[in-house]
């Protein structure tokens, strides 16, 4: 597994081999390329999705609704106007 695709092996990580007929091949490249992805990557997904590891999209979208429901309630109707906030003092 490479980062990026950029050939650069980061350590903790492993290579694996898969061996495929290549027309699979050719479709799974198109296919990767039409979603801007690559194999690899999609291959990586897969693995990690398989051995129960989160994808980042996914631990990402847990952080995010974390996010949300830990926020307060948000109001701008306490907000000073555009004029109010550039007058000299005005935030102090």
């Amino acid at each position: 597994m490479t980062a990026g695709g950029l050939g650069l092996k980061l350590p903790g990580m492993k290579d694996i081999k898969v061996t495929v007929p290549d027309k699979v091949y050719d479709r799974a490249t198109r296919k990767a390329r039409e979603r801007s992805t690559s194999l690899p990557a999609v291959l990586a997904g897969v693995v990690q999705q398989w051995a129960g590891e989160p994808l980042d999209f996914e631990r990402r979208r847990r952080l995010q609704e974390e996010v949300f429901r830990c926020r307060q309630e948000f109001s701008a109707r306490d907000r000073l106007s555009r004029d109010e906030a550039h007058e000299r003092g005005s935030l102090r």
